[in-house]
């Protein structure tokens, strides 16, 4: 039945064309969500210890709406294949939550946002088209362009410091493991495929931050702010990857990044960070046209 519904969905072609215009409020509330919880992440005086706590509550919390989902779906599996590409992307996850925090913790989030962000979108980008066989409309190929030029604009390599090499290797991590999720999710239930990612990612974090001694890591300190970054962070990912199983990696990786849209402007209007504003101003305007030229094409 399952298969017959999806040979008759994409035989329509209006609701086909229609996908990515379906998805696109999708990715943009998973970009504030994802912003939200980087802020919160950055504002903590441990932010790995944080980031083991939020993905094991985020695991506990999204298994009873993922167990109604696949008794509702009627219990899909999910095949090998689909187990060692959410293995494999939970070590990659391990390593961006390593770099993430090395970053926070030496530099400013406006500065390693974007530059963790923005390098991603481009490896993305071209993993998709080269390796992935996608293509894009011509309309969507110059909102990409856009898209990527704005994310460079409001990027500030030369304030990021010691900050820089981890916030890079933070992009490349996102480009790696968004290019298996997008092969992953499109093996079966992306929602079964996000649960065994985030329990794997979580069973990683914790075991590290046990033989590293990181301070603060145990599921119990802080619950509520635990459970609150869980829930952004879970949420935002989920949404990500339901996007990933229906339209190309190609326009859902650089769209996501409008989340550097907030970043810049909350550290531009509400923590000073001044300069250059008007050229990541300029930046996060071609980034919103970037949108739209993806959302019409």
């Amino acid at each position: 039945m399952g298969a017959r519904l999806r040979a008759v969905f994409w035989a329509i072609p209006d609701i086909k064309s229609i996908v990515p215009l379906a998805v696109l409020p999708l990715v943009l509330l998973a970009a504030v969500f994802h912003a939200a919880w980087n802020a919160l992440l950055k504002a903590s005086e441990n932010p790995l210890s944080l980031a083991a706590r939020a993905l094991t509550w985020g695991t506990i919390l999204s298994l009873p709406p993922v167990a109604v989902a696949w008794i509702l779906t009627g219990r899909p599996g999910l095949p090998l294949a689909g187990w060692l590409l959410a293995l494999a992307s939970a070590i990659l996850e391990l390593i961006y939550f390593i770099a993430l925090s090395t970053a926070y913790q030496r530099g400013e989030l406006s500065v390693v946002y974007p530059i963790a962000r923005g390098t991603a979108p481009v490896l993305a980008v071209l993993i998709g088209l080269v390796l992935l066989g996608e293509r894009l409309h011509l309309s969507a190929a110059f909102g990409v362009v856009a898209l990527l030029g704005g994310i460079w604009a409001v990027r500030r390599p030369a304030a990021a410091g010691s900050a820089l090499w981890p916030a890079l290797l933070t992009g490349v991590m996102i480009a790696a493991y968004t290019s298996l999720d997008r092969i992953g999710v499109r093996l079966g239930s992306p929602w079964i495929y996000g649960w065994l990612l985030w329990l794997f990612g979580a069973i990683f974090l914790v075991v590290y931050t046990r033989v590293r001694k990181v301070p603060g890591s145990r599921p119990t300190d802080e619950p509520k702010l635990s459970a609150a970054v869980g829930a952004l962070m879970t949420a935002a990912y989920f949404m990500i990857l339901f996007a990933l199983s229906v339209a190309p990696l190609a326009i859902i990786a650089p769209l996501r990044e409008s989340a550097i849209v907030l970043v810049t402007a909350w550290g531009i209007w509400r923590l000073g960070e001044r300069r250059g504003a008007w050229l990541r101003v300029a930046g996060a305007l071609t980034i919103v046209a970037g949108i739209a030229l993806l959302t019409i094409s």
